[in-house]
């Protein structure tokens, strides 16, 4: 029952993007991939605290930064139709949260209005308080995005920590995503390393894996994110699960790749998603990655392992028509790999 009523929730969203043709609700639904209990939305109905109180006009920005920065269970009550609440500051996690849940109930849009990054979570900006010794490796806060939208969140100009993350920046601690999409979000649009027009993350815990489950990034032409690299998804050292998602019309556009070429920016790779550092996995399962596009390599995805000791393993997925305009591994359309052995394909179709 919840399912359905959040996919009739977003088909309300529609009308204020595209076409409602375009949008069937977020991920792939026909995916099948199995998600883990810890892959899983979680139960928001006792929230710590509630954004709104009842009136799409109660739902304000300040009202989102406010409850972030106190955390805990974080719910939405702006009325019975779908709302866009223009984000006119970021929301930051305070690292003194245990747990930070944003859920949107199917209804809710984030906007960074093409000026702002909409969400910053960091365990090692002393300005949001340092709680461990070992800031890059702490289990907390957890952060957790189930049925949102995050749309049009712009991270151009924000170099610290590397940049990127034009929705959504997180370094430290852990994060999820469920029944959640991401549009037209944008982060530079040159830099040998940075990425993620949607979602940037680093250092997460003990390298447990970033759960990405039932969610669209881009969906239809006009949609996708644009960054220099990593038109969705990025991360140094990070582990992904991927499951039952769509990655569609994200745009990778750095030029020279990494490192970069002399006399280029560089930059350029992973149209969908940029991996890059040493141990790291990622398992991408009954998802769909179409449409994606690299000026350099990796038109779906770009997967670095410099030690040789990651994996890549795709499942139950389809991936067609990512182009690579630079590079690409032979025999693997769209993608670029370097990691331990071949990538692991299964069940699925890569053309």
């Amino acid at each position: 029952m919840r399912a359905k009523w959040i996919a009739a929730g977003a088909v309300l969203l529609v009308p204020l993007f595209v076409p409602v043709a375009a949008y069937a609700g977020p991920g792939n639904p026909s995916g099948g991939a199995y998600v883990p209990p810890e892959g899983r939305a979680v139960n928001t109905s006792r929230p710590d605290r509630v954004v709104g109180n009842g009136t799409p006009a109660s739902c304000t920005s300040k009202a989102v930064v406010a409850a972030v920065a106190k955390g805990g269970v974080i719910t939405f009550n702006c009325g019975p139709r779908p709302v866009v609440i223009r984000m006119t500051a970021t929301a930051k996690v305070r690292n003194t949260s245990a747990r930070v849940v944003l859920d949107g109930g199917g209804k809710v849009t984030l906007s960074g209005m093409g000026k702002r990054r909409i969400l910053y979570m960091n365990t090692c900006d002393k300005s949001l308080m340092w709680t461990t010794s070992h800031c890059d490796n702490q289990a907390q806060p957890q952060l957790v995005l189930q049925n949102l939208t995050f749309a049009d969140g712009n991270s151009t100009g924000e170099r610290a920590e590397g940049g990127g993350g034009g929705a959504v920046f997180v370094r430290g601690g852990r994060v999820k995503v469920v029944n959640s999409r991401f549009i037209r979000n944008r982060c530079d649009s040159t830099g040998p390393d940075l990425g993620g027009a949607a979602i940037r993350v680093l250092n997460q815990y003990r390298n447990l894996p970033v759960y990405v489950v039932g969610s669209t990034f881009g969906g239809a032409a006009g949609q996708g994110g644009v960054c220099s690299n990593g038109g969705a998804l990025s991360g140094i050292g990070v582990s992904w699960t991927i499951l039952n998602s769509v990655f569609s019309y994200n745009k990778a556009i750095g030029r020279g790749a990494n490192p970069a070429k002399g006399g280029t920016p560089g930059g350029g790779s992973g149209g969908a998603i940029y991996a890059d550092g040493n141990l790291f996995h990622i398992k991408i399962a009954g998802s769909v990655i179409q449409n994606n596009t690299a000026r350099e390599g990796g038109g779906a995805i770009f997967f670095v392992s410099n030690n040789r000791t990651g994996t890549l393993r795709i499942e139950k997925s389809r991936l067609r028509n990512n182009p690579s305009a630079g590079f690409e591994t032979a025999g693997y359309p769209g993608i670029f790999f370097l990691g331990a052995g071949k990538p692991q394909i299964a069940a699925s179709t890569v053309r």
